[in-house]
């Protein structure tokens, strides 16, 4: 079997968060293929556990992934702080034409455009991909999970964190399905009464108060919060609050674009500008809103740069979704150069820690071996950019962990889904219910 036969099989996605089918990509010609651990998001510490533990893993997903690509060359991306996963992956590179590049211990350094300025020196175009200057971005985790596929095995499990006020931080890995409650449960449960929880991260996660929504094959982790904390009052306003309050009080000092990642990058996003199309005509709003479709979604201009604790990021997000509803394609400028002051601007992890409020949780969330047994999964057939995966499995079916449950049609983009414990299969849906015998 071929290898992009193995990871199409084996239904692995992006692990970072975006899903996308990693067979697409292992489909591509490039000649750099580049290993993301930079993990930035604030209390995340699961890629640096993954990476401690199974370099050789991913050493290998990235070997494999240079293959099915005809890429020359691997670099693996790590924060030179990690002295002990830089020193595993200079072990696990002997005998290889991998390098290891080490990245400073900022936000966002795990963003893709910046990940491949700083380990290649190449910039991306405007509303391009990493494939149209011949480089091919995979999280740690998702060539941990190529290797895997390679030998068979299929994506059944979910390295996460479980950080914030649980009584014990933890990195492990999960079935995929498994609750967020069982998983703060595992943690110890929460130290407080009345919590929220991040999944994904405080920056580009998602507030949730549903603790029965099921794990994927992109979480990150769970973040959890006390409920009166700053970061979860401010996420839990409704959208229409948060622009009513950006159009009466911005004054637009330009903090959110001096700090933007992007902008200091080079690319032509301006928060503050966008902030003016809230208070503007349709005409008006049109033209400011061009200036946020190169945004990544990062959050630091919300929660980071703006003085006033305004919700720029969220203006972003309105303006990205109007733009694409009302058929508007970007038209900005397409030669980049990075700022002056990039470097002097990148924002360090710690200050950002201490304007979020979180430094009491800033600590270690260390890796545990031990298997977890919940009594049922909830497995959605959607945890992937494409197509939702069509069930093959009916309620009753006795079905073993690896076995594919949810099969992507011929010719469409997707992934497959696969049962992630023995069990019974207790109902089928826009998810599949297994439960253990």
């Amino acid at each position: 079997m071929s290898i992009i036969e193995s990871i199409r099989n084996a239904g692995v996605v992006g692990a970072g968060g975006a899903g996308f089918p990693a067979h697409v990509k292992a489909s591509s010609q490039v000649d750099t293929v580049i290993a993301n651990g930079a993990e930035c998001e604030p209390l995340i510490h699961k890629d640096l556990e993954l990476m401690l533990h199974h370099a050789e893993r991913v050493v290998h997903g990235v070997a494999l992934q240079m293959k099915s690509t005809g890429a020359q060359h691997g670099i693996i991306g790590v924060k030179a702080k990690n002295k002990a996963a830089v020193v595993a992956f200079e072990k696990a590179i002997v005998g290889t034409p991998l390098t290891i590049h080490q990245l400073g211990d900022f936000y966002p350094s795990g963003d893709e455009f910046i990940l491949v300025y700083e380990s290649t020196g190449r910039l991306i175009p405007p509303k391009g991909i990493p494939l149209n200057i011949g480089v091919v971005v995979n999280n740690v985790e998702t060539l941990y999970n190529i290797s895997l596929a390679y030998e068979g095995k299929p994506v059944t499990e979910k390295f996460i964190t479980v950080a914030g006020a649980v009584r014990h931080p933890v990195s492990f890995a999960v079935p995929v399905g498994m609750s967020y409650r069982d998983a703060i449960e595992a943690a110890g449960g929460a130290s407080v009464s009345e919590f929220a929880v991040f999944v994904g991260g405080i920056m580009m996660g998602k507030l949730e108060f549903n603790l029965d929504l099921p794990i994927t094959k992109t979480t990150a982790g769970l973040v959890v919060l006390p409920l009166d904390h700053t970061l979860v009052q401010r996420k839990a306003q409704p959208e229409h609050s948060m622009h009513r309050i950006g159009k009466s009080a911005c004054d637009q000092c330009s903090y959110c674009t001096e700090l933007c990642p992007r902008y200091i990058l080079g690319y032509d996003v301006q928060p503050h500008k966008v902030m003016r199309s809230l208070g503007f005509t349709a005409t008006g709003e049109a033209f400011w809103n061009q200036y946020a479709d190169l945004c990544c979604s990062c959050g630091l201009c919300t929660l980071y740069a703006c003085p006033e604790s305004l919700f720029p990021k969220e203006a972003c997000d309105k303006s990205k979704r109007d733009m694409k509803k009302q058929g508007v394609t970007w038209s900005g400028k397409m030669e980049v150069e990075p700022h002056p002051m990039y470097e002097g601007r990148r924002t360090p992890l710690k200050m950002l820690v201490k304007r979020l409020g979180i430094t009491e949780y800033d600590c270690e969330s260390a890796f545990s071996n031990e298997t977890l047994r919940p009594s049922h999964v909830e497995v959605p057939l959607s945890q992937h950019i494409g197509v939702t995966a069509e069930p093959v499995v009916r309620i009753g079916d006795r079905v073993t962990k690896g076995q594919c449950i949810g099969e992507v049609p011929d010719g469409k983009l997707g992934a497959r889904v696969h049962a992630s414990i023995d069990g019974v299969v207790r109902k089928v849906g826009d998810t599949v219910v297994i439960h253990h015998e």
